[in-house]
C-alpha cells in the first residue's frame, strides 16, 4: 500500500520523538507540515530560512535515517521554505494565515526624530533630540555563556539582531524563570543591532516604566506625543512584559504601537517569566500577537554550563580559584545564573575581607549558608557529587552503564536521595543517573531502605550521607 505524504511523515515524526528531547521536538518538529511525496522525495514545509539552516546543521543525520527507514534507500526529503512578507521578494511566496493581520491598521507618520514629539524618556527642561537606547554595554553576547539551557533563544537573537524586522522572529519572545539571562539576552541583541546597523533606533525599556510614562502622557494630556514616540523606534525591547497583565489602558495603547509597529517592518523583542499560553489577565489580540514569531524559553543551566560561567566570570575579574572550589559552587547553586554569580561574589568578599585563602572548606561554609538562606531544593548534581565524594568514585562513573558492586550501589544511594530531597520525576533522576528508567529508580529505592533494615555499615553510608546532601 502506497504511503500518502501525511502518513509518511507521521512515521518520521514517531521515530524523530524517540531521539531528540520534548522541547526541541516541539521547538524544531511540531511546526513543520508535510505538502508533497513523489518518487520518494519527501517534501515539508518550514517556518524560515534560519529554520531550514537549524535542521540542516543539528539534525540532518537523524533526518537521513529516518527518511531511508520510512521511505527506502532512495529517499530523500526537500524543504519548502516560507518566506517571511516583510522581505523584498521577485516572487510570490506562500504566507502563512496568521503571519501579517491587517486588523486596526496604524497610519505611518514621518521617520523624523527632529520634530515637536516628546521624548519620555528625557526629563523635563533638559534639550536632547537622540533617543538613547537604555542598552546595558555589560549585557553583550560576548558575555552570555551559550549551553543547551538557551541555544535556541540565543541564536534566534543572533539572527535577528543581523536582520532586524527582516526574520520570521518578529516579535520574539524569550520567556524564562528568574535569573536566566532574558534581560541580558535582551540587551545583547539590542548592542548587536546598534554595532550593525547605527542609524537604527533602537530602545529597550521595562514594562513599568512604559507603563508609568503612559500614565504621565494621560495625566498631562499627552498621549499622543506618547504612542508617535514609540512608532519612532526601529528596535523596541519591552522586559518582563508579563506585568501588563491587568492593565487595561496600558494594553490597548501597546496593542497599537505593536500593530504599527509589526506591520512596518520594525522589530519587536518582548521578555516574560512565562510563556504566552500561561499570561493570565492579558487581552486575547495581543497574546496572539505574541504568537506570530518564536516564543523560545530559558531553562535552568546544566553543570557545564555553570562552571562556564563561573570561569567566564572569573576571567572577567581577574581572579582564580581551586577546580574544586568551581565545582563546588556549581554543584551547589543550580537554579539559576544571578544566584550563581552572588555565590560567586560572596565567596570572594569572604576570602577578601577576612584575609582567608579560598579552599574547599571556606567554600562550604559559605555556600552552605547562601543555600540555606536562599531556601533552594538540593539538586540531583548536588547529591550525585557528594556520593561520589564520599565514596571516591568519578562522578562519570556513577553515571555511566558499569554494572560494578560499588559503582551500582553509590548509584542507588545517589537514586535514593534524589527521590527524598527533591522534586525531580523519576523519569528525571533515571536520566541523570546514567540513562536509566522509573522502575530501576523505583528499585534502587527499595533495596536502599531493604540495606537500611539489615545492614548495619550501609545505615551507617545512609546516616552520614544524609548529613552532607541536607540544607536544612
Amino acid at each position: 500500500m502506497t504511503k500518502t505524504y501525511a502518513e509518511a511523515w507521521e512515521g518520521c515524526l514517531k521515530i524523530i520523538k524517540d531521539n531528540v528531547s520534548i522541547q526541541n521536538y516541539k521547538t524544531w518538529f511540531d511546526p513543520i507540515r508535510s505538502i508533497k511525496l513523489s518518487k520518494s522525495v519527501l517534501t515539508i514545509q518550514v517556518p524560515s530560512q534560519f529554520f531550514y539552516e537549524w535542521l540542516e546543521e543539528h539534525y540532518i543525520d537523524l533526518l537521513k535515517k529516518t527518511i531511508r527507514k520510512e521511505l527506502g534507500a532512495l529517499g530523500k526529503l526537500e524543504y519548502n521554505i516560507v518566506i517571511d512578507n516583510s522581505m523584498s521578494k521577485p516572487y510570490t511566496v506562500k504566507i502563512p494565515t496568521s503571519a501579517r493581520p491587517s486588523d486596526n491598521p496604524v497610519v505611518p507618520i514621518p521617520m523624523d526624530i527632529n520634530n515637536n514629539i516628546r521624548n519620555p524618556f528625557v526629563i523635563p527642561g533638559i534639550k536632547k533630540i537622540k533617543i538613547d537606547s537604555q542598552l546595558n554595554p555589560n549585557y553583550s553576547f560576548d558575555n552570555f555563556i551559550e549551553g543547551d539551557c538557551n541555544r535556541l533563544a540565543r541564536s534566534a537573537g543572533f539572527a535577528v539582531s543581523n536582520k532586524p524586522g527582516g526574520t520570521a522572529f518578529n516579535p520574539l519572545l524569550i520567556y524564562g524563570g528568574v535569573g536566566l539571562g532574558k534581560t541580558h539576552l535582551g540587551h545583547a541583541i539590542g548592542i548587536k543591532i546598534k554595532e550593525e546597523f547605527p542609524n537604527k533606533i533602537v530602545l529597550y525599556v521595562s514594562s513599568e516604566k512604559f507603563t508609568q510614562q503612559f500614565i504621565d502622557s494621560v495625566k498631562n494630556n499627552k498621549q499622543n506625543d506618547f504612542i508617535n514616540f514609540y512608532q519612532l523606534i526601529d528596535v523596541l525591547i519591552i522586559d518582563d512584559v508579563q506585568f501588563f497583565a491587568g492593565k487595561e489602558g496600558t494594553q490597548k495603547v501597546f496593542f497599537q504601537i505593536f500593530n504599527h509597529l509589526h506591520q512596518n517592518g520594525k522589530q519587536l523583542i518582548l521578555t516574560s517569566d512565562r510563556a504566552p499560553v500561561e499570561m493570565q489577565g492579558m487581552e486575547q489580540r495581543l497574546l496572539s500577537r505574541f504568537k506570530w514569531g518564536l516564543s523560545a524559553d530559558l531553562q535552568s543551566p546544566s553543570l557545564e554550563t555553570r562552571i562556564a560561567i563561573l570561569e567566564k566570570k572569573m576571567h572577567a575579574d581577574g581572579v582564580e580559584l581551586p577546580k574544586d572550589v568551581v565545582e563546588y559552587i556549581a554543584y551547589s547553586i543550580t537554579t539559576n545564573v544571578r544566584e550563581l554569580e552572588g555565590a560567586l561574589i560572596s565567596l570572594l568578599a569572604q576570602g577578601s575581607l577576612n584575609k582567608k585563602e579560598i579552599t574547599l572548606e571556606l567554600a562550604k561554609q559559605m555556600i552552605d549558608k547562601f543555600v540555606k538562606n536562599n531556601a533552594r531544593e538540593v539538586s540531583i548534581d548536588y547529591i550525585q557529587k557528594v556520593v561520589c565524594d564520599y565514596f571516591k568514585l568519578p562522578i562519570e562513573l556513577l553515571k555511566s552503564k558499569t554494572r560494578k558492586r560499588e559503582v551500582v550501589q553509590a548509584r542507588q544511594i545517589a537514586m535514593y536521595f534524589a527521590k527524598n530531597l527533591t522534586k525531580s520525576s523519576l523519569a528525571n533522576i533515571g536520566m541523570h543517573c546514567g540513562g536509566k528508567d522509573h522502575a530501576t529508580v523505583l528499585h534502587a529505592c527499595k533495596t536502599v531502605n531493604n540495606l537500611i533494615d539489615t545492614d548495619k555499615h550501609f545505615r551507617k553510608y545512609i546516616e552520614d550521607l544524609g548529613k552532607l546532601v541536607s540544607i536544612d
